[in-house]
């Protein structure tokens, strides 16, 4: 063969079939051999005889087949003959449309998707948790490449363009109402409200001066300064009290007439639709200021760069994390048979659909990459993948030559003797 073989495999395919037609050629030598050496000899040397002629002539019917799909034969341009040279591009479209309509079949890919119990096989592959270290490893590079790429400018550009725009056109009013709603009646405010009490009577405490001084501040001009200082003194007094009180008691007035009121709201967010446009009119105002689009921005960049410092560290609490939950994941797939069998079907549904979208894509290169070939590149290539089993077409044909042969011999000694 012209071609060079590169790979081991090519190599081993090379001997594999120059094997074979030694064995093919070496038969038909050897019916030839016989042919000679029984020629004009009668008696069983003419069963022999016939034999072996008529080995020949099917050794050599059969070699003019197999070479004809590659060559011309001995070199001669017989019509109909080095098939795969000239109509390469014929066959590599047979061959895409074969492989379109016989293996990428969405019922064909599915059972052998199915088959192959590859969410199983994941499962259990993440199960180990040095797997699943592995998979965190080699995803983070590739998530803190893409939070890299963000840019200041991709992410202000964003913001401005498509997350305020969507966020003015979304009216929020129902949504915040049903959302305080069920913070209100959960009580999930409670400890912020704890928390403000606590830090009011805190301040207050440690603050009287500056509270003498504001409440001095509102008195009259005529009023005595020993009145000022007891009044003020007693405001004072009376504030201390009254924070303690609501700090104190979780059940106390204000508290009440918190809740109350944000109840109220909350309905009017849902219900009231003087309530609704202004709050509409509010979030409108809000995002309309120049500087929300900046501080947005501001805050992702703050988000990002913790997200990947965290990320980064390879013994972090965050990569731990991540590795236990993959690997939990994978437990759960391998013993749950129901969130396996939904698994199963969403995957078996995305790799159909893929295939259904660039099934024509990828039998494409069959016939794109066959067409660029050389014809005589195209045939040494097919003929070292298929040319060791054709080698077997010659040997059949000697053996079975023979055969015929020697019924036709003995069946004309019948009828002639």
């Amino acid at each position: 063969m012209a071609m060079t073989a590169v790979s081991a495999g090519d190599q081993a395919r090379l001997r594999d079939l120059r094997r074979m037609r030694a064995v093919a050629t070496g038969l038909f030598v050897l019916a030839a051999v016989v042919f000679f050496l029984t020629l004009g000899r009668d008696g069983g040397w003419g069963y022999v005889h016939a034999a072996s002629e008529a080995a020949m002539v099917g050794a050599i019917a059969d070699w003019f087949a197999v070479t004809a799909l590659f060559r011309h034969p001995l070199g001669i341009p017989i019509p109909h003959t080095a098939l795969v040279p000239r109509r390469k591009d014929a066959l590599a479209t047979s061959l895409e449309q074969f492989v379109a309509e016989h293996f990428l079949t969405p019922q064909a890919l599915r059972e052998r998707y199915l088959d192959a119990e590859v969410v199983l096989r994941t499962g259990e592959w993440l199960t180990d948790p040095v797997h699943a270290e592995r998979v965190v490893a080699e995803a983070v590079p590739l998530v803190c490449q893409a939070l890299d790429r963000i840019g200041h400018d991709d992410a202000l550009e964003f913001v401005d363009q498509t997350l305020l725009p969507r966020l003015r056109a979304e009216p929020v009013s129902p949504v915040a109402g049903h959302l305080l709603e069920a913070v209100v009646e959960d009580r999930s405010h409670h400890g912020l409200v704890d928390l403000a009490a606590r830090e009011l009577h805190a301040w207050l405490s440690t603050h009287e001066e500056d509270v003498s001084r504001i409440v001095s501040s509102r008195a009259p001009w005529w009023s005595p300064s020993w009145v000022d200082d007891k009044v003020v003194g007693r405001v004072y007094a009376e504030l201390l009290a009254w924070s303690r009180e609501v700090r104190d008691d979780p059940r106390h007035r204000v508290r009440q007439a918190l809740d109350s009121y944000l109840r109220d709201v909350a309905r009017d967010l849902q219900h009231d639709p003087a309530t609704m446009a202004r709050a509409e009119a509010l979030k409108e105002r809000l995002l309309r200021h120049p500087q929300v689009g900046e501080t947005a921005v501001a805050v992702w960049e703050t988000v990002k760069a913790t997200v990947v410092e965290a990320l980064e560290d390879a013994h972090g609490p965050l990569r731990s994390r991540l590795a236990a939950e993959v690997s939990a994941f994978g437990h759960r797939v391998t013993t749950d048979q129901a969130l396996r069998a939904r698994l199963d079907a969403w995957s078996a549904d995305a790799v159909v659909a893929l295939v259904e979208r660039y099934g024509t894509e990828v039998t494409s290169v069959i016939s794109s990459t066959i067409q660029q070939w050389d014809g005589k590149v195209a045939s040494d290539r097919i003929e070292l993948h298929v040319g060791r089993d054709l080698q077997f077409i010659r040997i059949n044909g000697t053996v079975v030559g023979a055969l015929v042969g020697l019924v036709l011999h003995t069946v004309t000694q019948l009828v002639t003797g």
